[in-house]
């Protein structure tokens, strides 16, 4: 096998030969056995993952458009996560996130223009603003996770749900510990 890089085959490892089909040797049973499933080139996972990652949220954007909030994009649904039912302040925003203060307050503005989030005085502290999300941001959040609901039923209905399980478990194996829901991915969503 060779790693073949150019206009076509962009990191792709080629095999040199006839194909790469298994070969019979004398002791091999008389009906040819079932070949095993190669594995594939590693670059494929992360693609297989954000593949399966951008169809479940570009699903979810669809339907939460049929449903009244067609304004809301992914960087929002992360935003209002950070913002949280308890509201937080936009440094506290833009550290969940992993975004300097500005970044996050650029999307608070957003928030607050779409009428998913609101400006308040903290009242534990007359310094210092909170963002709250709106009866609207709250409602978004909370049919959002009605059709994550929906959207895992059609895989179990096509992976079957012992699989759908042993993906999770599989990939909450994978996550280093506590890591499988942070928000605060500094450098992912354009941060240092």
């Amino acid at each position: 096998m060779d790693n073949m890089v150019d206009e076509e085959k962009v990191n792709q490892v080629v095999e040199k030969g006839k194909g790469g089909t298994a070969r019979r040797t004398a002791s091999a049973p008389s009906a040819p056995a079932p070949a095993p499933t190669p594995d594939r080139p590693g670059y494929e996972l992360p693609l297989l993952l954000f593949a399966g990652f951008r169809t479940l949220i570009d699903r979810l954007h669809a339907e939460l458009a049929r449903q009244g909030h067609p304004d809301a994009r992914p960087a929002h649904g992360f935003a209002m996560q950070a913002i949280g039912v308890a509201g937080a302040s936009a440094s506290e925003v833009g550290r969940r996130l992993g975004v300097t203060k500005q970044a996050a307050g650029k999307t608070i503005d957003r928030l607050v223009a779409l009428g998913y989030a609101e400006r308040a005085d903290d009242p534990a502290d007359a310094r210092r603003k909170l963002v709250r999300l709106t009866p609207h941001g709250l409602d978004a959040l909370a049919r959002a996770a009605v059709i994550f609901e929906e959207l895992r039923a059609e895989w179990t209905q096509v992976l079957g749900p012992d699989r759908v399980r042993a993906l999770e478990s599989d990939l909450s194996a994978v996550v280093p510990a506590g890591g499988a829901f942070r928000l605060d991915a500094a450098g992912w969503l354009g941060g240092a």
